[in-house]
């Protein structure tokens, strides 16, 4: 069913003024935004305008209780021109699992699907077509009801931006494996992409970082024996030919890239081990010459490969192989999204 969504063009673009050869994550922004208010219990006034800052009363309960969910999403365009989106179905499904978990209305398919493409639609000009870049979409909800006391809100405003980005990581990187520090605990929010679980890796990414690592593992909550993710991407760890990541629980996102990865596998005849991996095993491995890769899946990057990793005051430099489970998914999962081959799985949405 066709949604009746308002447009309000803008009339200058600012697409003139920016360098697409130099673009940095998640700092330029397309023309336009898509967004539609939770009002008296419905989704309502869906409305495409120009991204511009927004009004809110400082009782606005997102300042006070934290309701607040995203999905990260890309839009590429072919050799044609033709404008694909990858797996956003999935995207919807997952931003409605962590609406209920912080008790936020669910996004209608229908209005998010078609929000999301009329917005690309109007601002497909915005899509870079550059080697590694993309146009970063970003669906996000808040909560904009008023007041202090600690409930759900009774509105709340559902919007869609894009940012043309060019690549977000570069090279390998080195980690730090946490051992104080949890990303979420189990009956918490781990698996919801709510914005205070990014907030909360903030220090620990810090200290990190002083110590000279780009990025934390994550472990399990209670023994800080089991290795979970890395950063905000889920990891993946390769000892002799099998790779192994954690299962999801409360506590890990059940990533799309993630899922892709162990579709391909499957399909390849890769061996993979769905399963616990504790801390010890991947020292071991490494410390007797069998771990060859470890690397974070997710939609920025699609895939970063870690170049080593350190864990009670030592550090372990991993292999430079030159064929690579990391290299052969992102080829694989890159061609797909671009539409540069066919997709089996249909997974490659053409707006």
């Amino acid at each position: 069913m066709a949604l009746d969504i308002k447009i309000q063009p803008i009339k200058n673009s600012k697409i003139s003024n920016v360098d697409f050869s130099d673009l940095p994550f998640g700092k330029v922004f397309s023309d336009h935004i898509f967004q539609c208010e939770y009002i008296d219990g419905a989704w309502q006034n869906p409305i495409i305008k120009a991204n511009e800052p927004i009004q809110l009363n400082p009782a606005a309960k997102i300042f006070h209780y934290g309701q607040s969910i995203f999905e990260g999403m890309k839009a590429y365009k072919d050799a044609n021109g033709e404008v694909f989106l990858f797996r956003p179905e999935d995207n919807c499904k997952r931003l409605n699992l962590s609406a209920n978990r912080l008790m936020m209305p669910e996004i209608p398919a229908d209005l998010f699907m078609q929000g999301l493409k009329k917005l690309l639609e109007i601002d497909s000009d915005w899509i870079p077509t550059t080697e590694g870049s993309s146009l970063y979409v970003r669906p996000f909800m808040f909560a904009s009801g008023e007041g202090l006391h600690a409930s759900p809100a009774d509105s709340y405003i559902f919007m869609i931006a894009a940012a043309p980005s060019g690549a977000y990581f570069s090279g390998r990187i080195t980690v730090l494996i946490e051992e104080k520090y949890a990303r979420a605990a189990n009956g918490g929010v781990g698996f919801a992409k709510a914005g205070g679980n990014y907030a909360a890796q903030f220090y620990p990414t810090q200290l990190a970082i002083e110590k000279g690592y780009n990025q934390v593992v994550w472990t399990d909550d209670n023994s800080h024996q089991f290795i979970e993710e890395a950063g905000a991407m889920n990891i993946f760890i390769r000892i002799g030919d099998v790779l192994i990541t954690s299962p999801t629980n409360d506590r890990i996102l059940d990533g799309i890239t993630r899922k892709s990865i162990l579709q391909i596998a499957e399909d390849h005849n890769i061996p993979v081990e769905v399963r616990k991996i504790s801390v010890s095993e991947v020292v071991q491995a490494a410390k007797d010459g069998d771990l060859k890769e470890m690397f974070g899946a997710g939609t920025a990057a699609v895939i970063s490969p870690i170049a080593g990793f350190g864990y009670q005051e030592a550090d372990y430099e991993l292999p430079e192989l030159s064929d690579t489970y990391a290299s052969f998914f992102k080829k694989k999962i890159i061609a797909i999204q671009t539409n540069t081959s066919k997709d089996p799985y249909g997974w490659r949405v053409k707006v």
